[in-house]
């Protein structure tokens, strides 16, 4: 299955071709709960959860002191966009 390409917003994306994304990038999908994605780097790890209308992304522990960081990223960004903002870690 070819992706379309990576200057394509999200929202005209298919949910299979975001799994298909989200898996090349490295990310589990969690079996209970079908939207919720996790990934984890040798510096970072992270949940993602599929939204209505965004992608939110929680880096664990990578706050000042310990605490996760909360992002927020609209559909209607490029695949690219998302892909530079959300998998080069906190």
């Amino acid at each position: 299955m070819a992706l379309p390409s990576a200057d394509t917003p999200l929202y005209n994306h298919t949910l299979p071709d975001i799994e298909l994304w989200l898996t090349q990038q490295g990310c589990q999908q969690d079996t209970s709960e079908l939207n919720r994605w996790a990934i984890a780097k040798p510096a970072w790890r992270a949940d993602l959860l599929l939204e209505t209308d965004s992608l939110v992304v929680c880096y664990l522990d990578a706050g000042d002191g310990g605490e996760d960081v909360q992002r927020g990223f609209k559909y209607s960004l490029s695949r690219q966009d998302l892909e530079d903002a959300i998998f080069t870690g906190p």
